[in-house]
């Protein structure tokens, strides 16, 4: 069940933004420090101070290290939550329209660690604690499971198997645009031109996704400060209202257990979503579908209706910009203009959430969407994580 009601809707906005950048490797930096220094660039952005704030909220590390670390006097509200990013948006939104607090410092931290970069494995700073080691011992090995990464490949292999038009070069477009896009962006880890001949001679990992496939293990970290709409125009900076945003799961959320592409949390968010938007496709400026792995970006542009379902080769190729080598819907409208988490790094979704806000204030520099002033962004996956969001300028 799918409910229109939205008294929230443009009552809060973001009203400070700042990224570190990302990296494939950081160098001798902590994540907290990472975070930290993203949260006093997003606090200054804003034209705050340290007492300004008086929520907290993000992944890691935790809010009350956060809050020490910078010297916030006093919070009434916290939370840590998981990650794709927009659930500390939506938790951050409803704690400043509840009055729970006035001005959440949001933040997400991203970092190397042995489970996810070799590099990382060799730092004894960076490996996985004993205690994790034991608690993930329980957990069945690959391939015998496809809970995880494993779940998407599977569910790729599944999205060629019903659409014959499909092939990993479906794939392998979206690897391209987000590359493609990067090499505008300074704060992006892979920036390099990137071939289809390239993406289809990688090493694949678990078919049909190779590692061009998968969004790349980096350091950095995004910051945000979320008010009400009323004081973010009282602030320097352009604000960003959020319109609307919402989750979608289905009862059948684990990898195994999904009943098929077709019902996925994508098609709960995107009709919650529709229902609650006075904006849709046809006003968005730029998009922002999650790309932690390829097949993920392909669903959403099925789920959200750009195409139908089966059609997004067809689409990809129909609104292919051959001049930039990457896609432009209907000659317009960027997808990923910061590169995504395929090539700027895997920031489990702020990284497209600051690029929105960027994309909106005008202050994209070279990757900047003449006039933008509403952006759609569909941050996380298939099974239990699947989120939506519109974000539009005052008075748009």
């Amino acid at each position: 069940m799918v409910t229109a009601r939205n008294p929230i809707k443009d009552k809060v906005a973001f009203a400070g933004v700042a990224t570190t950048g990302f990296r494939r490797d950081g160098g001798d930096v902590t994540e907290g420090a990472l975070a930290l220094r993203a949260c006093i660039d997003a606090v200054c952005d804003a034209g705050l101070r340290a007492q300004d704030i008086d929520g907290i909220c993000g992944s890691q590390p935790h809010p009350a290290y956060v809050q020490s670390a910078l010297g916030i006097p006093e919070v009434t509200w916290f939370a840590q939550l998981d990650i794709p990013f927009a659930a500390q948006v939506m938790a951050a939104m409803n704690a400043v329209y509840s009055g729970s607090c006035d001005t959440v410092l949001a933040y997400h931290g991203v970092y190397r660690n042995a489970f996810n970069s070799r590099a990382a494995a060799n730092d004894p700073f960076r490996r996985l604690s004993p205690a994790l080691v034991a608690a993930m011992a329980g957990a069945a090995p690959m391939p015998e499971s496809i809970a995880g990464a494993a779940g998407y490949a599977s569910w790729a292999s599944r999205y060629l198997h019903d659409h014959p038009k499909a092939s990993r070069e479906t794939f392998g477009y979206i690897a391209l645009n987000s590359r493609a896009n990067a090499a505008h962006n300074p704060g992006a880890a892979k920036r390099e031109p990137m071939t289809m001949d390239d993406y289809l001679s990688a090493r694949m990992v678990r078919w049909p996704l190779c590692l061009l496939d998968m969004d790349l293990p980096v350091d950095g970290a995004d910051a945000f400060v979320i008010t009400t709409a009323e004081r973010a125009r009282d602030l320097a900076p352009k604000p960003v209202l959020i319109h609307a945003a919402t989750f979608g799961a289905v009862d059948r959320n684990e990898e195994d257990q999904m009943p098929s592409l077709d019902r996925s949390g994508q098609q709960i968010a995107v009709a919650a979503l529709r229902a609650k938007s006075d904006i849709w496709l046809d006003d968005i400026d730029v998009y922002f579908p999650y790309d932690g792995f390829t097949t993920i970006a392909v669903n959403w542009l099925e789920s959200t209706g750009w195409c139908d379902p089966g059609e997004a080769t067809e689409f990809i190729r129909d609104n292919w910009d051959d001049a930039g080598g990457r896609m432009l819907i209907n000659g317009s409208v960027p997808v990923n203009p910061h590169g995504g988490a395929l090539s700027e790094g895997g920031t489990q979704g702020s990284g497209h959430v600051r690029e929105a806000i960027l994309q909106l204030r005008g202050e994209a520099g070279e990757r900047q969407v003449p006039g933008a002033t509403k952006a759609l962004v569909t941050p996380g996956g298939f099974f239990f994580n699947a989120q939506g969001m519109v974000l539009r300028t005052d008075g748009a």
